[in-house]
């Protein structure tokens, strides 16, 4: 699998590492003030802030992050970001996000 960026929305955009057999990775930019729109999935994922800051909204609950820092989003849990400033995401989930995959 190529690892591409592409376009998310709007002033997000993102890399898709090649996955394992359970577990995917992927690098996401983000510009100052672009959002990750709420959304769920079944899979458990574990984000690494590796720049920048971010505001996650998990089930209604505001959760700040930054540089340096992590953050859990249990599967089935509605959530997204809200870019502070410019800033970089790894994102890790497991099963495999065959939605995402080509």
């Amino acid at each position: 699998m190529p690892e591409e960026w592409e376009q998310a929305e709007p002033g997000v955009k993102r890399k898709i590492f090649t996955p394992g057999e359970s577990l995917m990775m992927m690098e996401v930019h983000f510009e100052k003030g672009a959002e990750g729109s709420a959304h769920s999935h079944p899979h458990e994922q574990l984000t690494y802030c590796m720049e920048g800051s971010f505001e996650f909204t998990i089930e209604g609950v505001k959760h700040f992050l930054q540089a340096g820092e992590t953050l859990v989003i249990p599967g089935n849990r509605i959530h997204g970001a809200l870019a502070l400033e410019q800033g970089i995401l790894l994102d890790t989930f497991t099963p495999l996000r065959e939605d995402l995959l080509k």
